[in-house]
């Protein structure tokens, strides 16, 4: 069997991988096997950050609704019981987005769900 070297195969990889290093810091952009292993942990906390974001985000809104609520002198699990029982099909962006917003609005809301409980 003859002999195969690795030529262009191996030197399109490194270079794939060295594009994608760029910005490192150090050795971690130049030399392949720094690079390699640091891109592993980066795409590692990029998709484990993806989903905690989306964690962050949900608890950013939840105290803003929060901090609007027992400022209209409710709290937040009795309002979001409220909406339910008034068929409110507000999500927790939109009541955050009003919250900071439209505090009027907000209010109307919240006199609605005190209504249903």
């Amino acid at each position: 069997m003859p002999r195969v070297k690795t030529g262009t195969v191996r030197r399109q990889r490194h270079k794939k991988v060295l594009k994608l290093a760029r910005g490192f810091y150090s050795g971690r952009r130049k030399h392949f096997r720094k690079a390699k292993e640091q891109l592993e942990r980066s795409m590692y906390y990029a998709f484990r950050d993806r989903k905690q974001k989306k964690r962050d985000f949900r608890s950013l809104w939840i105290t803003r609704i929060n901090a609007a609520c027992r400022i209209n002198e409710v709290s937040y699990s009795r309002f979001m019981h409220g909406l339910k029982l008034a068929n409110i099909e507000l999500d927790r962006k939109i009541l955050a987005d009003m919250a900071m917003n439209e505090p009027a609005n907000f209010a109307k809301i919240v006199e609605a769900a005190k209504k249903a409980l």
